[in-house]
């Protein structure tokens, strides 16, 4: 029993971390929440199996990272830094000093 609400409770942390990872486009996650809802007939989970696919081919790193963040987050405390975007500018720590 405990295996099971460790698991629930961990799916649910890596959608909170994927619902706020901005690397995702918005109306993808958009269609996650109405995935979601509790919305009676097949509706709900025909729009989470099309939305299944481009999430599983696209963007498998950023699950994979969501889950491993799920694991090493609390449900009280979040450590987690927001995803940073470089954009392939270089800081002065990165570039090497001649000698």
């Amino acid at each position: 029993m405990r295996a099971t609400v460790r698991f629930v409770s961990r799916s649910i942390r890596a959608v909170k971390v994927l619902a706020t990872d901005g690397r995702i486009p918005r109306p993808l996650r958009w269609l996650v929440v109405i995935g979601l809802l509790p919305i009676p007939g097949p509706v709900d989970e025909a729009v989470l199996l099309i939305v299944a696919v481009p999430l599983f081919v696209f963007y498998r790193p950023m699950m994979r990272e969501a889950w491993q963040q799920a694991d090493n987050t609390s449900l009280l405390v979040k450590t987690l830094d927001p995803p940073r975007r470089d954009f392939g500018r270089r800081r002065p720590a990165d570039i090497a000093k001649p000698s």
